[in-house]
């Protein structure tokens, strides 16, 4: 029976509406692995001698950090791993065990690049410290008690993954104990490490993770095998509908009224909640560049860069999905004598209005220079004029149907992958860099600021002329927009 599931997952790929560009994403994805691959390779073989030359034991400087390891393991799995699911309902109609179908499912989870991707970190280690006279089986005893932790994490994501809020609260959490630990208030690796080091000092003190996965294995297999029901987990929730008028937007005419729609359409669904939480993050995006803590940030082209996600978060985490945010409705709007230029200009000064509160916001990046501020406010200058109208286009490529009742997958899916969304996304960066880099190299840093916010005020001026294109590109994508919206799963 798994060969059959694994036959028909095959088959939903290949047959997918989005093959090409899946298989394209499949391909850009092999590469990203073998780069994150090489990396964990390196960390594995050379943390040993670096530390040593740091005269520190090796084993025990490692189980020091290992708790933010785990930590930050979960938040990541809670942002971006994506639940593997089978198409359940249509095999309920067959005899097919329920327990075979729960245990399929998970069994997809542990076979995640997620999982698999700290093996070449942990495996080289414990090869280095055996070969360096660490005992062989208290080596393979702390390995296997590492595993067991990060495997845990993969149920816990499982189990916690309809949980609101609990990826902010980890982040949070995790912020405020490695800022407590960075100006030497408290420090959580005094605690934690023994723990740690307790898997490698201690025989049978690494089958606590163990029996713990296990554990929430069981767990996991009983809550979805309870839940395995048309009328139970797989039910489709309704929620209580609450009437709100926003009457003050009629006044903006059709602009308003979709205004409104988009405004309802984000305090009342899960992802859209989400994709606006994550986009508040961005506002502290900029504390990696402008505190001068990592190197290689510290100079000003990485500077705009910084200056573009801080000002445009909701720019990006919301605008690079529209229209998917309608794609429930999307084929009913298109029945309706319901102008694209009006439809696409609400979502354009949502996304300005946005940048423009969040620029306010920021105000006290001022603390790090005026400089700085200003390079934040030359980022909301350049989002505005050409980034709102790049990410457009770009939505006119990216048929990805939503699922608003989801919080999972905030930065979008595979779906959203396009080449031609690619290759629209490159100037949202890089053109601003560029122009920057080369205004500051043969002038000064106010010249490359000047020129970058001279390209947004330039976007601005063609306005028109932009949405001209971008409503034609629309209408071209009109019916293949549509087919893709209509397909699920």
């Amino acid at each position: 029976m798994i060969s059959k599931f694994l036959y028909l997952e095959w088959k939903a790929f290949t047959r997918s509406a989005s093959f090409a560009s899946n298989l394209a994403l499949k391909i850009l994805m092999g590469f990203v692995a073998a780069y994150f691959i090489l990396i964990f390779l390196g960390l594995g073989v050379g943390a040993f001698y670096i530390l040593k030359k740091m005269k520190l034991d090796p084993i025990v400087a490692v189980n020091q950090f290992l708790f933010y390891y785990v930590v930050m393991d979960l938040i990541v799995r809670m942002m971006l791993q994506k639940i593997p699911v089978l198409n359940i309902r249509p095999l309920l109609n067959f005899p097919i065990k329920r327990e075979t179908i729960v245990h399929f499912s998970l069994g997809k989870t542990i076979l995640s690049f997620f999982n698999l991707l700290h093996a070449f970190f942990l495996i080289p280690f414990s090869v280095v410290l055996i070969i360096e006279g660490y005992n062989p089986l208290l080596v393979v005893f702390w390995y296997l008690a590492i595993y067991a932790l990060l495997y845990c994490n993969n149920f816990i994501n499982i189990l916690l993954s309809n949980k609101d809020g609990l990826f902010m609260i980890f982040l949070g959490l995790s912020a405020v104990l490695a800022g407590l630990q960075y100006y030497e208030i408290f420090d959580i690796t005094t605690f934690m490490g023994p723990v740690f080091q307790s898997f490698y000092n201690t025989y049978w003190a690494f089958s606590i993770p163990v029996l713990a996965l296990i554990a929430l294995y069981i767990i996991s297999f009983k809550y979805f095998k309870n839940n395995l029901y048309l009328d139970a987990g797989l039910s489709t929730k309704h929620d209580e509908a609450k009437t709100e008028d926003l009457t003050w937007l009629n006044q903006f005419g059709t602009i308003g009224t979709f205004l409104k729609n988009d405004i309802k359409l984000i305090k009342r669904n899960k992802r859209s909640k989400t994709t606006v939480g994550l986009s508040v993050m961005f506002l502290f995006y900029g504390l990696l560049f402008f505190t001068n803590g990592i190197p290689m940030y510290n100079n000003p082209t990485m500077h705009i860069f910084a200056g573009i996600f801080v000002s445009g978060g909701f720019l990006i985490t919301f605008g690079q999905f529209v229209p998917s945010w309608d794609s429930s409705y999307y084929q009913l709007m298109m029945t309706q004598n319901i102008p694209y230029r009006g439809y696409l200009s609400s979502k354009w000064w949502l996304m300005v209005i946005a940048t423009i509160i969040t620029t306010v916001i920021a105000a006290p990046y001022l603390y790090f220079g005026w400089q700085i501020y200003l390079t934040i406010i030359v980022g909301a200058i350049y989002n505005i004029g050409v980034n709102s109208h790049l990410v457009l286009l770009g939505g006119a490529f990216t048929k990805t149907p939503i699922d608003l009742s989801s919080g999972k997958g905030a930065f979008g899916d595979k779906k959203a992958f396009n080449i031609k969304t690619m290759l629209i996304s490159l100037p949202q960066l890089g053109l601003p860099m560029l122009v920057y880099w080369l205004g500051s190299r043969f002038d000064s840093a106010t010249t490359g600021l000047a020129l970058v916010a001279l390209l947004g005020v330039i976007g601005f001026a063609f306005k028109e002329k932009a949405f001209t294109l971008i409503e034609k590109t629309y209408k071209s994508e009109k019916y293949a927009t549509i087919a893709a919206y209509k397909q699920k799963g």
